[in-house]
């Protein structure tokens, strides 16, 4: 059995729950925004009002198998994730780490500035709320995919390099520093 995938998931109060059967469609709105996800064939969702709870279900004769196994504890994660993210949100924080790197926002789009000849324009996604401070960049919406994929992507332009330490990186993430090269004496 899926230790995950068999516990309920919990709905708090002011979240709105539509599960169409016949396209698999799980829509969850809340205070943050709306998310929809289609759930695969193998797994069945239902939502039981008078216990606010949503719960994923397999086949009986199909508990035994990983493939149905890892598709339910799937579903329920992405669901729980749906709706934390409704209700709270997610959010990522950079830094940028170099003399005169920064980011800036211009409209739909974040104009970074990492020590290229160009500056690199990425478009920001639906959604997603980007505050820059400094050199820090906060990245924050309702779908944990969105954020975390275009933070990565970020951090992707120009990753953390070991000998100064300079690049893009998560807030609290350490680089392993490497020595420099020693010269005998």
């Amino acid at each position: 059995m899926s230790r995950i995938g068999k516990k309920p998931v919990s709905v708090p109060s002011g979240v709105e729950i539509s599960i169409d059967p016949k396209s698999r469609t799980v829509t969850i709105k809340g205070k943050k925004g709306t998310l929809s996800f289609v759930h695969r064939p193998e797994v069945s969702v239902a939502w039981e009002q008078d216990e606010k709870r949503i719960v994923v279900t397999i086949p009986e004769n199909r508990i035994k198998e990983g493939q149905y196994k890892a598709y339910w504890g799937l579903t329920r994660s992405l669901i729980n994730n749906m709706i934390e993210g409704v209700t709270n949100g997610y959010s990522k924080r950079l830094e940028i780490h170099g003399v005169g790197w920064g980011a800036k926002q211009q409209g739909m789009n974040l104009v970074l500035n990492l020590g290229y000849a160009n500056d690199i324009v990425m478009q920001i996604p639906q959604g997603l709320d980007i505050e820059i401070k400094n050199q820090n960049i906060s990245i924050s919406g309702p779908d944990k995919q969105v954020v975390g994929n275009f933070a990565s992507s970020i951090r992707a332009k120009r990753k953390p390099e070991p000998y100064n330490g300079k690049g893009v990186r998560f807030a609290g993430e350490e680089i392993m520093r490497k020595q420099g090269k020693a010269f005998g004496a």
